[in-house]
């Protein structure tokens, strides 16, 4: 931890204190209930706050630590974040791995130890960054991938887990948590048959990302994501040459780049075969259009 950092650590702790005993007194276990009010739901990532939204409905007021426009992989908290945490009723995390929560989590349930946490990702089958194709010794890195939110499959798992937690932090309207839990799955299960019908006439099933973020989508939709990046290094001369073999051969004309990311390798890949990049966003809060925007986009680049 940064000097800086460790001064704003001081700082929240200071500022929190008062909020800590409070929370206390009314918190045994972090399982208190929240009478009279609405709950404070912050969030790690901005697809969370999506489903925190919508399960949540009008009882829930959601924050989100990383903002819009923000990398999960190098984010810091500003103090003004860290002070609001404290006061949280919950704070949902992705709990798969993404950088962000590796570095922080600790850090905010030391300060926070009342503090209910939901694991979002609790009960969705975990699977491997998809880098052994290309991997040097062939096989895979042993990373798991976070991005599990990106399959409406494991959408409606993390929807299950945050209408459980709202429930147990606000047992008296249980029953409201469940009915819009129960809204938001149907959607997603409607969500998922429209996502394959629009994917059931195309061709060609690999596609190339130069950040390994859709491995969950693809799994769902019967589709194969072939990454260009390998554990966030800059690309080798000998695996562009790799990555544009592969590209050719499976007829691949678009790398999909997420706007978080320097384009530059992206786009030097997609001059050697002919193609373009195109943008796909894997944190967008607006998580249901967000999909069928990717799915177009993977869709057209099978063309």
């Amino acid at each position: 931890m940064s000097l800086s950092l460790k001064v704003v650590v001081m700082l929240v702790m200071l500022l929190c204190a008062d909020v800590g005993s409070l929370r206390a007194a009314s918190n045994v276990a972090g399982q208190g209930a929240v009478q009279g009010r609405n709950i404070s739901v912050v969030t790690s990532i901005l697809p969370l706050s999506f489903f925190a939204r919508r399960v949540g409905g009008e009882r829930v007021k959601v924050a989100v630590m990383v903002p819009p426009g923000g990398n999960p992989h190098s984010y810091e908290p500003t103090p003004a974040q860290m002070v609001a945490l404290g006061k949280a009723d919950l704070f949902v995390k992705a709990g798969s791995g993404i950088e962000f929560e590796l570095d922080w989590m600790k850090k905010f349930t030391g300060l926070y130890p009342r503090l209910r946490v939901c694991n979002a990702s609790e009960g969705v089958r975990m699977m491997a960054l998809e880098e052994r194709a290309l991997n040097a010794h062939g096989h895979d890195s042993g990373r798991l991938d976070p991005h599990f939110w990106l399959s409406p499959a494991n959408g409606i798992i993390a929807a299950r887990n945050i209408e459980r937690a709202l429930s147990l932090a606000d047992p008296s309207h249980a029953g409201i948590y469940e009915a819009n839990r129960i809204r938001l799955e149907n959607e997603l299960r409607g969500l998922s048959r429209e996502i394959a019908g629009k994917l059931s006439g195309m061709k060609e099933r690999t596609f190339m990302v130069f950040h390994p973020a859709w491995g969950y989508y693809a799994r769902e939709f019967g589709l194969r994501q072939l990454s260009a990046e390998e554990e966030g290094k800059e690309l080798t001369p000998k695996r562009m040459r790799l990555l544009v073999e592969r590209a050719k051969r499976h007829g691949i004309r678009v790398v999909f780049v997420s706007p978080r990311f320097n384009t530059m390798q992206a786009e030097a890949i997609a001059r050697e075969i002919g193609g373009v990049t195109r943008s796909i966003d894997p944190l967008s809060d607006n998580y249901i259009a967000n999909l069928r925007k990717a799915t177009d986009a993977f869709v057209k680049n099978s063309l």
